[in-house]
């Protein structure tokens, strides 16, 4: 199939795809549940799609991801229809937006622009993506911050890790990972000083300032810090499987067992995964 092809046949499925969405919309023959939909009900359920794609990704499920991604775009086209209806923008206007920004922030593809290295790349990414924010505070009145467009709705870890690279574009940083390493002990005895005083809001502000700083040192290491608990997290979950696995074995129950036994099977589940690497497909196929 040419490029020309491949063209013409994305533009009709796409055709295809805005056109039921719109008779799903339709006041008259539409669907009762998508009529009642608003933005604000819709957002849910566009991180949940978004979700489901980055775990399609992870899980390197093609097939999925392909479904997955059309659930996503079903999201934005939803949107856009909402926002034709009331004469705000239709799915043209973003998808030219979206033309418009990369045209922008490529100039050394569509344009003369020029870079000598990835860094000098990154650095002037940074900057057009600065001047662009720039432009949006100055048309609203208000005083830009570096801090802008920073998503609320972001996880808080990645929050965290954003808006820290963002302040550090500006030079407010820690001069090396190692000065992160002492203020990571710094946070711990000053939570431990709030525990010690049995003070529930300065534990949680302690801890806070503590998760902080353990994303700071992630940046340092040049981590991404929702990626990296997220690990430990899987982790975590598929020894733990293996250990109400092997205690099934024995006729017992993880809820019944003493802190030794548990400490013994925890163990014995760690070496495993270690010596399997990821066990949860020989797992599916046991009791």
């Amino acid at each position: 199939m040419t490029e020309e092809s491949k063209t013409k046949t994305a533009e009709a499925a796409l055709s295809q795809l805005l056109q039921l969405m719109a008779t799903l919309r339709d006041p008259d023959k539409g669907c009762p549940w998508d009529r009642e939909q608003t933005f604000a009900t819709i957002a849910p359920y566009t991180l949940e799609e978004a979700y489901e794609v980055a775990d399609a990704i992870a899980r390197e499920d093609f097939t999925e991801l392909k479904g997955e991604l059309g659930d996503l775009l079903f999201q934005v086209v939803f949107y856009c229809q909402m926002a034709s209806e009331q004469g705000r923008f239709g799915f043209a206007d973003v998808a030219q937006a979206m033309s418009d920004k990369l045209l922008r922030r490529h100039p050394h593809v569509f344009a003369d622009g020029q870079y000598v290295s990835h860094a000098e790349l990154h650095r002037q990414w940074e900057q057009r993506k600065a001047e662009e924010r720039a432009s949006k505070q100055t048309g609203s009145g208000t005083e830009p911050s570096l801090l802008d467009d920073v998503p609320l709705a972001l996880p808080a870890l990645a929050r965290s890790q954003k808006i820290q690279k963002r302040a550090a574009s500006a030079g407010f940083d820690w001069p090396d990972a190692d000065a992160v390493v002492s203020k990571l002990h710094e946070e711990l005895d000053e939570l431990a000083a709030a525990r010690a005083a049995g003070d529930a809001d300065a534990m949680e502000d302690e801890f806070g300032d503590l998760l902080f700083t353990c994303v700071n040192l992630s940046r340092h290491l040049q981590l991404n810090s929702e990626a990296a608990l997220r690990r430990a997290t899987d982790k975590f979950s598929r020894r733990f499987r293996l250990v109400e696995q092997l205690a099934r074995q024995q006729g017992e129950a993880v809820a019944d067992l003493g802190p030794d036994r548990l400490e013994q099977l925890w163990q014995q589940a760690k070496l495993q995964v270690d010596l399997q690497g990821s066990p949860q497909t020989k797992l599916s196929t046991k009791p």
